[in-house]
């Protein structure tokens, strides 16, 4: 263990951060959020005098828990960051550095689920095709739209997508996910044709070589999830859409069109990457006309 006064809690956090990262393989993004609402929690313990581990007890939690609420933060990120240093605390008890968990009788009202807002299918397409072949970027842009529709990546996944993760000929990308977990998602007709025609550019780097990452920005660097969502927010205001477009709803988009045209919520989970059904499950209460048709349709009492 570390040594006493206010490093030992500091050194505390970086030990289960790395344990994080090493062992647990938490993406870069989640790791940045649980590394500030741990300083926050670090902030509020010696505010209190709580200088070690061993003197973290349910008072500093329940504590934690009002001091959250008085700044004003929804009760969503009230559970975000309670579900940080739950971690935290239970990291610390596997450890033996506490001897019970703090955590373990807290109970905080847990947000209602937000419900993903989704494009309309006439709204997808007309987005998709918004980026005209003679604009500048525009095989970029329109091929980067037709994937996120087509496939449901994630922002970082596009981003860092590579030239070898397409297998073109036979229609479908190998996605690099959480975790360093790999899933096949087939890209359709239009995608292909899309990236068919943006790949044949050139995505030049220093000496003439080709960039590794198919959407490439200046002098062949991968486009930041800034640039992209920067993208999608340009063509969506272009294209006269009435909405605030951000990739990630391309993502609840395409989920949400599967399950209105009847796929399996198993065969979306495996295409999505998500590691548990009931992540999934959501894009369910979005659905229900289509789910009320099927029930009309095929059932003998409707």
């Amino acid at each position: 263990m570390r040594g006493g006064g206010a490093a030992e809690i500091d050194g505390a956090i970086d030990d289960y951060l790395d344990h994080l990262t090493s062992e647990r393989g938490v993406a870069r993004n989640t790791m940045e959020a649980y590394a500030r609402d741990l300083a926050g929690f670090a902030a509020f313990l010696a505010r209190r005098g709580v200088r070690a581990v061993g003197r973290i007890g349910p008072g500093e939690m329940r504590g934690h828990v009002a001091a959250l609420a008085e700044r004003g933060l929804s009760p969503r990120s009230q559970a975000r960051a309670l579900a940080a240093v739950r971690g935290f605390v239970r990291f610390l008890v596997r450890e033996r550095r506490l001897a019970d968990d703090p955590a373990a009788k807290l109970r905080i009202r847990r947000p209602p689920p937000r419900l993903p807002r989704a494009l309309g299918k006439g709204e997808a397409a007309t987005l998709v095709a918004s980026p005209a072949e003679q604009e500048r970027n525009g095989l970029r842009d329109r091929a980067l739209l037709e994937l996120l529709y087509a496939c449901g990546l994630r922002v970082t996944e596009l981003a860092t997508l590579r030239g070898e993760q397409l297998n073109l000929q036979a229609g479908f990308v190998t996605v690099a996910g959480k975790g360093g977990k790999e899933r096949v998602v087939p890209l359709g007709r239009a995608a292909r044709a899309a990236l068919e025609a943006y790949l044949r550019l050139p995505r030049g780097r220093p000496g003439g070589r080709t960039s590794p990452f198919v959407f490439a920005g200046q002098r062949g660097r991968a486009l930041t999830r800034q640039a992209i969502w920067k993208i999608v927010r340009r063509r969506a205001l272009a294209a006269g859409l009435g909405v605030r477009v951000f990739p990630h709803m391309m993502r609840h988009t395409f989920a949400t069109h599967l399950l209105s045209g009847g796929a399996d919520l198993r065969v979306v989970q495996a295409l999505l990457g998500h590691a548990e059904v009931g992540t999934t499950q959501i894009y369910t209460h979005v659905t229900p006309v289509r789910l009320r048709e099927v029930h009309r349709r095929h059932h003998p009492r409707a």
